[in-house]
């Protein structure tokens, strides 16, 4: 395993000239954790690891995957697995880094870039992460993964003492954020802080100029309300979001209280975004945690390619429709994920993008 990098304190570390690309920007790598914790997926393991095997086939033609795996055992049945797939493997990088489970797109770095003279050009955010306020044990492998990334390329990694998740924001990289309050002012993340306190340490550490903060996310989601579920930015003015037309269902009026949110906000210079809306899945998706937080939201934007969960659900090719046409430029391509999210989240979720250095 590699030695640890320089570690920079965030209260120390300059900022200037440093921000987060948005996921469409071109990416060196995806970041993957593969799936081990049999208490995420008690029935559905195996299921999951073939929806993995899947992602990865899509991937590598693109772009280079790190794959964590927990050990060396693993990591050997792993290579067999996906030399026997469709994957590129001189395209992926199977890593052993110590795991708890594979929600690396919370629990892994946050990457932020810069392009000026003198300056490393990628740096590795260190997050606290605590399992969605403590939900879940043992936790500390996944917090560490951050410091074990940057070591591995050799990158500088800046720790912070705010609790921050991945999936709880996304950015237009044009310097707009979009975040839930549900989440971020959660009394189980960072509850000695204000909005306003909150809001100031995103912008300084992921070089952004304002914060979009909607309600609440949808039902079964055990993260409170991660935003990757409901409303993400396809292009910089515009933002797909998830509505529920039906009354009955407990995600009509979140949905329907966010849509209303997104068509008052005005990016930077005061012009309204572009909302498109995109359906839910009309197969409501029951797992052993109860209803699963299955949404078309929680797709993973790569490079020329776009994964999109899908469901087996009568809304499925609909969905498919509207972000082919938001991608005009990358290949949508569906993935069946009723396993993978009966573990409580879906491609997005696993996936933490790399952008390209230079």
């Amino acid at each position: 395993m590699p030695s640890l990098p320089q570690i920079h304190p965030a209260e120390s570390f300059d900022f200037s000239g440093y921000a987060m690309p948005a996921e469409w920007a071109p990416h060196d790598a995806t970041w993957l954790v593969w799936p081990v914790n049999l208490e995420t997926w008690p029935e559905h393991l195996e299921e999951a690891r073939a929806i993995y095997v899947r992602m990865i086939e899509e991937l590598t033609p693109h772009e280079r995957v790190y794959l964590l795996v927990q050990d060396y055992a693993c990591a050997e049945q792993t290579r067999e697995r996906l030399a026997r797939s469709r994957a590129r493997l001189d395209n992926l990088k199977i890593c052993n880094i110590p795991v708890n489970d594979s929600w690396v797109r919370d629990s892994g770095p946050i990457f932020i870039r810069s392009h000026q003279p003198g300056r490393a050009p990628l740096v590795a955010n260190d997050f606290i992460f605590n399992m969605w306020g403590d939900k879940y044990q043992p936790y500390d492998d996944d917090d560490r993964i951050p410091q074990h990334a940057a070591a591995l390329l050799q990158v500088p990694c800046v720790t912070h003492n705010l609790v921050l998740e991945g999936g709880s924001i996304d950015v237009n990289g044009n310097g707009t954020l979009l975040t839930t309050t549900q989440c971020l002012l959660n009394p189980n993340r960072n509850p000695s802080l204000t909005q306003s306190q909150i809001e100031e340490r995103l912008k300084r550490s992921l070089g952004l100029q304002q914060v979009i903060w909607l309600s609440d996310g949808i039902e079964g989601d055990d993260t409170d309300g991660h935003v990757d579920d409901i409303s993400r930015f396809v292009n910089p003015r515009t933002i797909v979001t998830v509505v529920e037309p039906n009354r009955s269902d407990a995600n009509h009026e979140p949905l329907l209280q966010n849509l209303k949110q997104l068509r008052q906000a005005r990016d930077l210079d005061g012009t309204p975004f572009d909302i498109v809306e995109l359906p839910m899945p009309e197969r409501i998706l029951h797992g052993p945690f109860g209803r699963s937080p299955a949404s078309y939201a929680n797709f993973y934007i790569a490079n020329n390619v776009v994964l999109v969960p899908v469901y087996s659900a009568p809304n499925d090719s609909e969905a498919l429709a509207i972000l082919q046409n938001c991608f005009p430029d990358r290949k949508v391509v569906g993935i069946e994920c009723s396993a993978l999210v009966n573990g409580l989240g879906s491609i997005h979720c696993v996936t933490q993008q790399q952008p390209r250095a230079a």
